[in-house]
C-alpha cells in the first residue's frame, strides 16, 4: 500500500511489526506537534485512521477495493511526546460490505497506548 499525501506530509512510514503484521511510525516535527512538547491530537486520530486502513487492506488482500470510513471514535489516553510514535490496527469483523477496525498508538510501550480508536468502514469491492 503506498501512503497518501497526508500520511506522507506528517512524516508516516510503514514499518514490519513483531507479529508479521504492518505498522506505521512517524517522528516527531513540526508538522505534528501540538501544545509545546506535545503531538497534535488531529496527527494522532489522522495516524490511527491511517492504520486501520494499512491494516483493513492487508486483510483483504487487495489494493482494488474501496474503503471508506462511517465512524471513527478515539480515546486519547495521555499525551504524546516529543518522540517517535507507532501505530496498528486490528481487523474485529470483516464482512462482504462493513468492516470493524481498532487500532493503538503508542510510543515507547505498547502495552502503555497514548490512544485508541474503533472504526467502522464500508467496503466496495
Amino acid at each position: 500500500m503506498t501512503l497518501p499525501p497526508y500520511a506522507t506530509l506528517l512524516g508516516m512510514s510503514i514499518q514490519d511489526d513483531d507479529d508479521g503484521t504492518r505498522r506505521l511510525a512517524m517522528a516527531f516535527s513540526g508538522k505534528v506537534s501540538g501544545r509545546p512538547g506535545y503531538l497534535h491530537g488531529g496527527a494522532i486520530g489522522g495516524m490511527l485512521e491511517m492504520a486501520a486502513i494499512l491494516r483493513l487492506r492487508d486483510a483483504l488482500g487487495t489494493e482494488t477495493a474501496v474503503v471508506k470510513p462511517v465512524t471513527l471514535t478515539v480515546d486519547y489516553m495521555r499525551g504524546g511526546r516529543e518522540k517517535i510514535t507507532y501505530a496498528a490496527g486490528i481487523v474485529r469483523r470483516l464482512g462482504s460490505r462493513v468492516a470493524n477496525v481498532d487500532a493503538i498508538a503508542w510510543q515507547d510501550d505498547r502495552t502503555h497506548p497514548i490512544a485508541a480508536a474503533r472504526l467502522t468502514f464500508l467496503i466496495r469491492r
